[in-house]
């Protein structure tokens, strides 16, 4: 259904999007989150992964999109982010533990920011929830995260940042600053332009991004398609008429293409 939303401009008008829509319906619980890939627990990541691919296909304005915003804003932590809640009280993914009762969280752990940043996923998707003061503040905690280690082993090493696919999977850099450019954030955040600089200093003399990838590796056009998710991240946050300087880089636009200048 990725690949059909996000490649294709596929959506709710389509039979094969309908149909995917219903069976991910069907998963549903009735607090609002979707069950199934961590057995009987609670996923706030996947639950949000589903969620933003069915806003995309056109499926904002379902109640049952409303549902699983109600239920992700009643399951952050403290600090405002979100966790996988087995992790916050130490458990591991394994049989026993995912078909019993679904696992309350200990909400006095901190945030994780694998599980966060495909949450603001969702919330930006979404035309009305991504101005939202939990939107915006899940973006304040995710881009202070940039390059460090999460605080759960689940792609805990810094590296993950650094290795992509689209359509979108876990929480990479890429897709952090795609969330963060819809949600409104400062472009002028310090760690914002740190990600941004990081990109500029890996565009090829082609135009193009070939950067390590999770997924997409038997695609020919792999390196296209992320080239365009970053150069639609620019766009959004400086638009067409604006050369912003990162380090020791400068970008515009010159016919519709993206130009950088060291």
């Amino acid at each position: 259904m990725g690949e059909l939303v996000e490649k294709y401009g596929l959506n709710r008008d389509h039979p094969a999007i309908q149909s995917a829509a219903d069976y991910l319906f069907s998963h549903q619980s009735e607090e609002g989150d979707f069950r199934g890939i961590y057995g009987n627990q609670y996923t706030p990541n996947y639950s949000a992964a589903i969620m933003e691919l069915l806003i995309k296909a056109g499926y904002g304005s379902d109640s049952r999109i409303e549902k699983g915003f109600h239920w992700l804003r009643s399951n952050r932590q403290q600090d405002g982010g979100w966790a996988i809640p087995l992790r916050t009280v130490g458990r591991k993914f394994d049989p026993k533990t995912l078909h019993v009762e679904p696992i309350h969280q200990d909400r006095s752990k901190p945030f994780s920011h694998l599980v966060t940043g495909v949450v603001l996923r969702a919330f930006a998707a979404h035309p009305d929830h991504r101005t939202s003061s939990e939107a915006r503040a899940s973006g304040r905690l995710l881009a202070p995260r940039f390059f460090e280690a999460d605080k759960y082993p689940d792609r805990r090493a810094p590296s993950f940042w650094t290795t992509f696919s689209y359509p979108f999977w876990f929480t990479d850099l890429l897709s952090s600053l795609d969330s963060l450019s819809l949600i409104g954030a400062d472009k002028n955040d310090v760690q914002i332009r740190r990600a941004l600089g990081w990109f500029l200093a890996r565009q090829q003399q082609s135009g193009l991004w070939k950067l390590p990838l999770l997924r997409m590796t038997r695609e020919e056009d792999r390196d296209s398609w992320i080239s365009l998710v970053t150069c639609r991240v620019f766009k959004r946050l400086y638009g067409e008429d604006n050369s912003p300087k990162i380090g020791r880089f400068v970008f515009t636009f010159k016919d519709q293409n993206l130009v950088v200048k060291r």
